[in-house]
Formats: C-alpha cells, sequence, structure tokens
C-alpha cells in the first residue's frame, strides 16, 4: 500500500478500500498468490545453507552446531560446514523455536501513521518473532476477505515474518451481525481466528452464533473480555488509587463474567474459545474451572500485565494507559502463576502502537496500548525465568509453541530436531539492555518500559532458514 511523503498522511478509508480491491484481485490464480519481487527473493533465500555454531538448544547442554539447508534444520552436532556457508556464531547462546504473537495490531490498512506491516514486520524479527497474527480493527474493519486477503498478501510481500490476519467476527466491529466468516476462513489468507479485539462480543446470542460457526469452520473465536455496561467511562483498574486519584473504575467482575459466559457457550457449542490479554485474578479461577469442565478454552497475558501494576497512574503518563488495564500487585502475582502452571496458555503482546498525538494528551483523552514486540522476550524472562517459574523450554512453550498449537500453525513452534522448519531465534541470555522508544523499529514509541535495563537480548532470528534480523538489525 502506498502510503508516502514526509507528513506520512492518513490513507482515507474511500483510498484505503480502493486499495485493498485492487489487491484482492491480485490474489486470484492457480495458486492465488501473486509473488511479489521482494517476496520471490525472499524464497529463493529459503534454499541458502546457515550455520549456527554453538549454540544451546532450550539453553541445556553443551553448545552444538546447527545446520539449517533449504529451510530447515538439517544437522545438529558437531558440523563441518562446506565452503561459502553463511555463519551466525553462537556463543552458547539460547536457541529456541521462533516466536507466535496471536495478538498484534499492525494498523494497516488505515493507519500507517502509527504502523505499517513492514515496521510492525521489522519490530517483530528483532523480537525473535517468526509469525504474527493481526488484529481486524484496521480501517477499513477485517471484516471480509478483501481486507484479510490483502493484509496477508503485504505480509508475504515484506517477508520478515508470517503475518496471518485476525477477520473480525461481527460487521465493522459493532457486535450486530455476523461478518464473512466463512468466506473469510477460506479465502487465499486462509484466516484461522476471529477477534472484535478492542470492542467485547457483548451480546450473548451473537458470541453463541460466532462459536457455532466457528466449529463448523475448524476455526478460533478471541474474545476481548469486557462487559461494556460494567465499564460506563472507565479510566483506570477499580481499586484505591484509581478512587484516590478520581479516575473512574475498570471492575475486574467485567473481565470474569465475560469470560464465565463465553466458556458456557463454548462448551455447549463444543467450540474452540481463545480469552485474550487476561488481566484479573479471578479470571484465572473461572478458567481452571472451565478446563476442568473440560471446555476447549485457551488464554493468553500480555508482557505488562506480568510487570507492570496500577502503582504506575501515580505518575499520570497515559503511557501506562491500556485496555484491560494494568492491575493489582495481587493480580500481577497471579497471572505469573497461572502461566507457569498453564491455567493462561502463552504470551501475547497486545502490540499496540500509537501517534503522539493520541497518547502526549490529558489521560481521559488518551488511546489505550502500548508496544511490545520488541521488549515481550525480556520482559518473560525478567517475569517468569529469573525468578524460577519458567526455564527457556518453558519459554519455547508459552512464547512459541501453545500459541502455535491454538491457531493450528504446522510449521511455527516446531520442536528444534532435525528435519523440522527452521524458524528459530537465538537468545543472548546474558546481555542486558535499555529500552528507548526512539530506537525501535515500530513507527510509535509509545514504550511504558522507556529507560528500563531489561534482560536477555535477541541475537538473530530465522523465518524458513533465513536470517531476517541480527545484532539488532535487520537482515
Amino acid at each position: 500500500m502506498a502510503v508516502a511523503g514526509a507528513d506520512r498522511v492518513r490513507v482515507s478509508r474511500r483510498n484505503t478500500e480502493a486499495t485493498v480491491a485492487e489487491d484482492s484481485m491480485a490474489v486470484a490464480g492457480a495458486d492465488r498468490v501473486r509473488v511479489s519481487r521482494r517476496s520471490t527473493e525472499a524464497t529463493v533465500a529459503e534454499d541458502r545453507t546457515v550455520l549456527l555454531r554453538r549454540v544451546r538448544p532450550y539453553g541445556e547442554g553443551e553448545p552444538v552446531d546447527v545446520l539449517v539447508s533449504d529451510g530447515v534444520i538439517a544437522e545438529i552436532g558437531s558440523v563441518d560446514p562446506p565452503a561459502g556457508v553463511e555463519v551466525v556464531e553462537g556463543r552458547g547462546q539460547v536457541l529456541l523455536p521462533g516466536f507466535v504473537d496471536l495478538h498484534t495490531h499492525l494498523r494497516e490498512p488505515g493507519r500507517e501513521d502509527t504502523e505499517t506491516i513492514e515496521t510492525g514486520s521489522a519490530a517483530a524479527a528483532l523480537g525473535g518473532y517468526t509469525a504474527v497474527f493481526a488484529m481486524a480493527n484496521t480501517d477499513p474493519v477485517a471484516d471480509n476477505a478483501v481486507v484479510t486477503d490483502h493484509v496477508w498478501r503485504r505480509g508475504r510481500e515484506v517477508g520478515l515474518v508470517d503475518v496471518y490476519p485476525v477477520g473480525a467476527v461481527t460487521v465493522g466491529l459493532a457486535g450486530e451481525r455476523l461478518a464473512e466468516m466463512g468466506t473469510m476462513a477460506n479465502s487465499a489468507a486462509g484466516v484461522r481466528m476471529f477477534s472484535d479485539d478492542g470492542h467485547c462480543v457483548a451480546d450473548p446470542l451473537v458470541m453463541r452464533r460466532a462459536l457455532e460457526y466457528s466449529t463448523a469452520l475448524g476455526v478460533v473465536v478471541a474474545q476481548h473480555a469486557e462487559e461494556p455496561r460494567l465499564t460506563v467511562g472507565a479510566q483506570a483498574h477499580e481499586g484505591e488509587r484509581a478512587a484516590r486519584l478520581g479516575y473512574p473504575g475498570w471492575p475486574a467482575s467485567a473481565e470474569e463474567s465475560i469470560v464465565a459466559r463465553d466458556c458456557v457457550l463454548a462448551r455447549h457449542a463444543r467450540a474452540r474459545l481463545h480469552v485474550c490479554h487476561v488481566s484479573a485474578a479471578g479470571t484465572v479461577d473461572v478458567l481452571r474451572w472451565a478446563k476442568e469442565q473440560g471446555t476447549e478454552v485457551s488464554a493468553e497475558v500480555t508482557p505488562h500485565h506480568l510487570l507492570l501494576t496500577d502503582e504506575r497512574l501515580a505518575t499520570f503518563d497515559p503511557v501506562n494507559k491500556v485496555n484491560p488495564p494494568l492491575r493489582a500487585e495481587a493480580d500481577v502475582r497471579r497471572m505469573r502463576q497461572a502461566l507457569a502452571d498453564g491455567v493462561i496458555d502463552c504470551v501475547a503482546t497486545d502490540h499496540a502502537p500509537h501517534a503522539p498525538q493520541d497518547k502526549d494528551t490529558e489521560w481521559a483523552a488518551a488511546r489505550p496500548g502500548m508496544l511490545g514486540l520488541q521488549t515481550a522476550l525480556s520482559v518473560v524472562v525478567e517475569t517468569m525465568v529469573r525468578p524460577g517459574l519458567l526455564d527457556w523450554r518453558g519459554v519455547a512453550r508459552v512464547m512459541s509453541e501453545r500459541p502455535a498449537e491454538i491457531v493450528g500453525l504446522p510449521d511455527q513452534g516446531r520442536p528444534l530436531a532435525v528435519g523440522e522448519p527452521a524458524n528459530l531465534v537465538l537468545v543472548d541470555a546474558d546481555a542486558e539492555w535499555t529500552v528507548r522508544g526512539a530506537e525501535l523499529a515500530s513507527r510509535a514509541a509509545n514504550t511504558p518500559y522507556e529507560g528500563l535495563r531489561l534482560p536477555a537480548v535477541v541475537s538473530a532470528t530465522l523465518l524458513r532458514g533465513r536470517v531476517t534480523s541480527r545484532e539488532g538489525k535487520i537482515v
């Protein structure tokens, strides 16, 4: 999509729809894929041979060499590389399967002033991701195959990570009429997940119908769990701090009640339900109960809900405004334990870039959301690995294997073994770095971790055997 110019003008809805329509036509043909020059080069690059020298799979044992050829792991051990092979020096660093993010906002089409598929893909690759799911709250909304196919095709053209569009559950995210779920699921993009994220599918009849259709289509419905009648005007976690500062509260019951309702609906529909950005301790109890009842429900937690609390309200800085809100220390502790126990299945970033004018304003007027793709691993290491709640195999489980399983990605989240796809990330577990929003790859800079010193640095990311990022730079 062309969004040229120094001012990065916001594309009008009419122009965006015209461009998207043109892009949709481009996916027709025998394989329904229009391959750009760049994506062609990416495909050729998969045939390259790369040697990862002296790496530690899952952070275990003595360093070994891993030879990657034709997009798969060809050999593990002591490898004598062929002449001219590309070598990545591991220096004993941790090798993991590439990360999968079920929850990102790439803003294209419609808000290319805040993020594009290209800049978001770069941030993802630098953060160790090899697949991301782009939420449907774009402009126009991804509630039809024209838009979802456009997002999918743009991801292929960029070629840094696999970009999977998330289809809207309802038309225009309005919560009233079901979107074209079947058309999107059977389109070139092959949509695997549907969500009105940013809005709750509040009507139980609409949600029930969506779950029933999802069963027939073999897809997942992801819910933004927020009972809207309980959060009218809400600005922060309902608690002592919000009351003292005069902020209307966002009660935990608004999340818990929707999760409980939807788990019951999903069980009766024999559907797969995914709960977005769990934040409240009580929701963990609901999820545990639902799983014990045999409900096919999965859940994610964001890095910021593993680390930050509503103590940040005292700064009055809208960079800390997010939905659901940062909650109390007790909630954060429950999020960590639930992730370690498997009640919460995975980590998802809810990467939400915003323009300065949408964040650098008074709290009530600011848009909720924060960056997350490049800092996610470091926050997980800080909150889960350093305290001993997860080892590196556990990190692989919650950031790669389990999210890939939830949406059925056959070539992501795979074991580090010969013959498996070479979607990989190399991590320097001993390094630390200082977060600077202006230095991140995203077009926006709204990180809540500005100036924080965090552990673990992504040294390299490989997508199907092709190095996409190395030593903090896109390759």
